[in-house]
């Protein structure tokens, strides 16, 4: 099998477990299970936007910053914001499944990194510090939270006035989130939108702590 098949196949069994994981969650606030985390660990071959260095790079990214990955999976984006923010930075990588936290754990294990701090919690429970983060990140993640006015309240709060919170949507993903819709929940909560990347089903946005 040359790479041009393997891409084909994999590209297509991509779509059908996007569409049997849409179809079975009903609009119900499902994470991904860990049993697809393989799934989620690569990068969508159908769009650039939700690729991790396009998402990494659009950050900023700067030796020493702290990191919040809130619905980290199996760390997609916890490692190499992990290798961008070197080892005075910390990342701090969030899921409520103790499994995708252990995949991360082994990844960074393998790539020699000692500054990813693991949290099984969920947004909303108080478990954040205030006014400590750089940066936040909810990549694919926003549709899964049953109460997002909490949670995105509690990720201002985590943040350091002028702190950056980036949400990336994909349409792929069944519970996917309309730019409006996040731009109405974003501003609920006191954030100012900075950035817009990507186009309207496939998107990064960027919200800055303002006060």
């Amino acid at each position: 099998m040359d790479i041009l098949q393997f891409a084909t196949i994999a590209s297509v069994l991509f779509v059908v477990v996007s569409l049997i994981w849409r179809f079975v969650s009903n609009h119900q606030s499902l994470p991904c299970p860990s049993w697809l985390g393989w799934m989620v660990e690569l990068d969508n071959p159908f769009t650039k936007t939700n690729r991790a260095s396009v998402i990494i790079g659009l950050l900023g990214l700067q030796p020493g910053m702290q990191v919040l990955d809130a619905g980290c999976g199996p760390g997609r984006l916890s490692i190499p914001a992990a290798q961008a923010i070197g080892p005075q930075g910390k990342v701090t990588a969030l899921d409520i499944q103790a499994r995708m936290l252990a995949r991360v754990q082994e990844k960074a294990h393998a790539a020699g990194l000692t500054n990813i701090r693991l949290v099984q919690t969920s947004l909303g429970e108080g478990q954040l510090e205030s006014d400590y983060y750089d940066r936040a990140l909810l990549v694919t993640v926003l549709g899964e939270i049953p109460n997002q006015e909490t949670a995105l309240r509690e990720i201002y709060a985590a943040l350091k006035p002028g702190g950056i919170l980036s949400v990336t949507e994909v349409i792929f993903d069944p519970h996917f989130q309309s730019r409006k819709t996040v731009q109405q929940m974003a501003g609920k909560v006191g954030f100012r939108e900075t950035g817009f990347f990507g186009k309207r089903l496939a998107y990064t946005m960027h919200f800055a702590k303002i006060a």
